[in-house]
């Protein structure tokens, strides 16, 4: 690699590093915490308490026993913890369409900065616009849109952002060193063939040839869980930086609906603002490539036939045919289907069951807020070296980190069987919310940065916007499902709890699907897969 490559190079990684830094904040900050405590607030201060519907949820006492605090959307009657998950559901689900219709066009070089920027502003502006909408407000439903909007934002983003993974991997100095031996062992090999028969095969594969190659796929996939891994330490870096900033305003104000709104309009903030790097340093559209992107499809190129050219893309996709040539890939995207939406599901009931239940102050948990991406940073740089010490491939590390994670909800459905017999255990406790912080987020960082490194492994070159459409929708910030049934379960339960042993299910569920991936045979058959 020579030094202006090299620095080509650098200057590509520290703009998606960048975006890794100004993205996540919205996941850890207002995602993953204070849009479901703020979307509840709201919703409480509109909201009345049952059984009468009459006196209002922002007159009771948290510590008090009260009834159930429900608020009043169109002609039915929502618990507001249900709200917040119920909001979540639908963006999640709109995010869905979004990133379906964008993948044709992210995988045009020339477009996928373009999209990201776009999406990743009009998120930004979203998450802020909290900043103006008090919830004593008329339209404080607005609320829900806001958020709606912020999250197909970041998501689609994402899509973009994840396309760079594979292409940012190849580049890697010691990758590009291998596939230089690489060459060089195929030169040499066809000059001897020339030589001793030219009516040979070319290049017919050599003992050091094959050596050469699974050498080059174990590097590949090093550089792809490195990068990842060191994009989610440096996200969760920033995250942890804001939450401690918005922990000051949210403790001298008591943990008010505006103390609330104003950490998620300064997560917005930040995302504007640390994506100018990776506007700046991220590649753009050539000349050429932007010549070769208008001279596509017939000479004719438009969004229009883009989207449409992409959900037809998406049905042959997921036709039985092209699910047979791409068995592993599928088998894993069926596994991450219930992963991704148990993981994001287990923070956003974590958070709603320690407000709701344990009656937790905002302040207690924003420092859950910290400690997560805290030993998520600890996690996703520990799980790499634990890999290179035992050699360990990263979908044993994955497979071994969704058993990890199963513990957590586990241990909440041992509290109908602890509560009211010991002062501690099952989840009874605020103080354990602590320690279960502490845990989850050293799986939890680990198992984001592994997975999607992973899923690169298993894609077909040259069609990775496409394909990590499809990751995202079932990704972490595209998981409806979870949500909209632990929404269910609360309002038929009154009971949060209850939604533990769907979450236990839906993770162990993926297990055995993990394990029928069959790696080798996967990157095979992405190698050689050619769309029909």
């Amino acid at each position: 690699m020579t030094i202006e490559s090299s620095k080509l190079y650098r200057k590509r990684l520290n703009g998606w590093l960048s975006y890794a830094f100004a993205s996540e904040v919205f996941v850890i900050v207002s995602l993953t915490l204070f849009l479901p405590i703020c979307l509840e607030q709201f919703a409480r201060d509109n909201g009345y308490l049952l059984p009468d519907k009459t006196s209002p949820c922002s007159a009771a006492i948290p510590a008090e026993p009260t009834g159930r605090c429900v608020v009043k959307i169109g002609w039915l009657w929502i618990d507001t913890a249900s709200f917040s998950l119920y909001v979540y559901s639908i963006s999640v689900a709109l995010q869905a369409l979004t990133v379906i219709s964008m993948g044709g066009i992210a995988d045009h070089p020339p477009h996928r900065k373009l999209l990201l920027l776009t999406f990743a502003f009009l998120g930004a502006l979203a998450a802020t616009a909290f900043l103006i909408l008090p919830s004593s407000s008329p339209v404080w439903l607005l609320c829900a849109l806001f958020a709606s909007i912020a999250n197909v934002g970041f998501g689609a983003s994402i899509v973009a952002m994840n396309s760079y993974l594979p292409s940012l991997a190849k580049d890697a100095p010691e990758v590009v060193q291998i596939m230089t031996e690489i060459q060089e062992s195929e030169d040499s090999g066809l000059e001897e063939q020339t030589a001793d028969s030219p009516d040979a095969p070319l290049i017919a594969p050599s003992t050091e040839r094959t050596a050469l190659r699974a050498r080059y796929d174990a590097e590949l996939a090093r550089a792809m869980s490195r990068i990842s891994s060191f994009g989610i330490a440096m996200g969760y870096g920033a995250g942890i930086c804001l939450l401690i900033v918005a922990l000051i305003p949210v403790t001298k104000m008591h943990g008010s609906t505006f103390s609330l709104r104003l950490a998620i309009g300064l997560s917005g903030i930040w995302w504007a603002v640390f994506t100018l790097p990776a506007a700046v340093w991220l590649p753009g559209a050539s000349a050429a490539a932007s010549e070769a992107a208008a001279e596509s499809i017939d000479g004719k190129w438009s969004v229009g036939r883009e989207i449409v050219g992409a959900w037809k893309r998406l049905g042959g996709m997921l036709h039985p045919r092209e699910i047979k040539r791409l068995r592993n890939t599928f088998k894993y995207l069926a596994a991450w289907f219930l992963l991704s939406d148990g993981f994001t599901t287990i923070t956003s009931t974590a958070v709603l069951f320690g407000k709701t239940v344990l009656h937790m102050e905002p302040t207690s948990l924003i420092l859950i807020g910290v400690l997560t991406p805290f030993s998520g940073i600890l996690g996703s740089l520990l799980w790499p070296r634990l890999q290179r010490q035992f050699g360990w491939s990263n979908l044993r590390i994955i497979i071994l980190l969704v058993i990890l994670a199963s513990v957590i909800p586990a241990y909440g459905c041992l509290g109908f069987l602890i509560r009211g017999r010991y002062h501690f255990g099952g989840l009874t406790t605020p103080g354990e919310m602590f320690g279960l912080a502490l845990y989850f987020g050293s799986i939890y960082g680990a198992f984001q940065s592994y997975a999607r490194a992973f899923y690169a492994e298993l894609l077909p070159p040259g069609e990775e916007a496409r394909w990590y459409g499809l990751y995202s929708i079932t990704d972490k910030s595209s998981s409806f499902i979870g949500p909209l049934v632990v929404g269910l379960i609360s309002d038929a339960t009154g009971n949060i709890r209850y939604a533990f042993f769907f979450l236990v299910f839906m993770i162990w569920l993926a297990i055995p699907v993990l394990i029928s991936v069959d790696i080798e045979e996967g990157r095979k058959d992405a190698r050689e897969y050619i769309y029909q």
